[in-house]
C-alpha cells in the first residue's frame, strides 16, 4: 500500500513545487516591477488548478489492485455509474446495483428488491446531492479500502461482491448510496 501514496505524493510535490525562476535580467532589460506584477498575476490567474490538469489512474489502479482485486473489473463499473448518473439512465444505473438494495431516505429505511423497485424509487435514491457526487468524481481521486470505492464524501460505494466461498469469482457492483449530510 505504500506504493500508491508514494505514487500519489510525488506526483503532488511535482505539481506544487513552482518552476525554477529564470535568471535575473539585466538592469537594462529590466520590466518595471508594476508590469513584472501584472504579468505575474495574470499568469496565476490563468493557471489551471492541478486537479484539472492531472486525473492519471495509476495510483488508484495500484490501490484497487492490492486491496480489492483486478482494477479493471471496478474501474469498467465506476465509469458505467458516471455515465449513467450523467445521463440520468435510470435502468442502466439500476443494472449496476446490488439487490437486496437497502439505504435511508428521510430517516426511514428504504428497501428495494430488485431493479425494477430501484427504478421506480431512483428519484428518492438518486438525490441531486448523490448524483452531483458521482458525476464530479475524477477517477484518479477516488478513495479505496476494504470496505470498496467511495466517490466524494461516501455518497456511493462500489465493491466486489463474492460470488463463490474462495470470494475468486467477485461481482462488482453499487452497494451504498446514501446523503453524506
Amino acid at each position: 500500500m505504500k506504493t500508491p501514496i508514494a505514487a500519489f505524493a510525488a506526483l503532488w510535490l511535482a505539481a506544487c513545487t513552482p518552476a525554477t525562476p529564470d535568471p535575473a535580467p539585466s538592469s537594462a532589460d529590466a520590466t518595471p516591477p508594476a508590469a513584472s506584477a501584472d504579468a505575474a498575476s495574470a499568469s496565476r490567474a490563468t493557471a489551471p488548478p492541478v486537479a484539472e490538469v492531472v486525473d492519471d489512474p495509476l495510483a488508484v489502479n495500484q490501490a484497487i489492485d492490492e486491496v480489492l482485486g483486478d482494477h479493471v473489473r471496478y474501474e469498467a463499473v465506476i465509469r458505467q455509474l458516471q455515465q449513467a448518473v450523467t445521463a440520468n439512465d435510470e435502468a442502466a444505473v439500476a443494472a449496476l446495483v446490488e439487490y437486496p438494495f437497502s439505504t435511508v431516505r428521510d430517516g426511514q429505511p428504504l428497501k428495494v428488491a430488485d431493479a425494477d423497485a430501484f427504478v421506480r424509487e431512483y428519484d428518492r435514491i438518486m438525490t441531486p446531492a448523490i448524483a452531483e457526487a458521482i458525476k464530479r468524481q475524477k477517477y484518479s481521486q477516488l478513495m479505496v479500502n476494504y470496505k470498496g470505492v467511495m466517490f466524494g464524501n461516501g455518497e456511493a460505494w462500489v465493491n466486489g461482491i463474492c460470488k463463490d466461498d474462495a470470494c475468486k469469482d467477485v461481482d462488482v457492483r453499487v452497494v451504498a448510496l446514501q446523503p453524506t449530510s
